[in-house]
């Protein structure tokens, strides 16, 4: 399964943080979000279900037929590298973009994007291109902060592993 949502760029140590102030015993989504909300910075509880679902992707936390828990893995030691590519929808969709490119601005990644983004997703927002641009963004982000890519100025480059 490849998750969707892609949050605001934080540092591995705010996923720390927010995989910490999850509880080992499963706990409702609300609960989560509550303590991911006192635990960070995170400034919402929409924030909060963000980085939920996010640390889903990232193998940090998992759902149960019970609520969300925190899985035991340390943050730090986690490959979250390779499960950003593997979990998070058009991760590898841009990598492959930049690998073979050598290095996009954000509207060329977008534009390489373009293809990828479902049907139903153009039909779903007013303003798609906006929404999916601002997405593209963000997976470059992370693609940064996980080692993946690098920023020089406009450009984002790959950093093959």
């Amino acid at each position: 399964m490849r998750y969707k949502v892609v949050p605001p760029v934080r540092d591995r140590a705010f996923l720390a943080a927010a995989q910490r102030a999850l509880p080992l015993v499963p706990g409702t989504v609300e609960d989560c979000c509550l303590r991911i909300v006192d635990e960070t910075a995170a400034p919402s509880r929409d924030a909060a279900r963000e980085y939920l679902t996010f640390l889903q992707a990232l193998e940090l936390a998992e759902e149960t037929p019970r609520g969300f828990r925190r899985r035991r893995v340390d943050a730090d030691e986690a490959d979250l590298a390779d499960a950003f590519e593997r979990r998070v929808f058009g991760a590898s969709e841009l990598l492959d973009a930049l690998r073979e490119s050598g290095s996009l601005t954000v509207d060329e990644a977008f534009d390489g994007m373009r293809e990828h983004v479902p049907r139903w997703e153009r039909d779903r927002h007013t303003d798609w291109e906006a929404e999916w641009l601002e997405r593209t963004e963000r997976l470059l982000e992370w693609s940064v902060a996980f080692g993946l890519a690098a920023r020089d100025g406009d450009r984002y480059r790959s950093m093959d592993r």
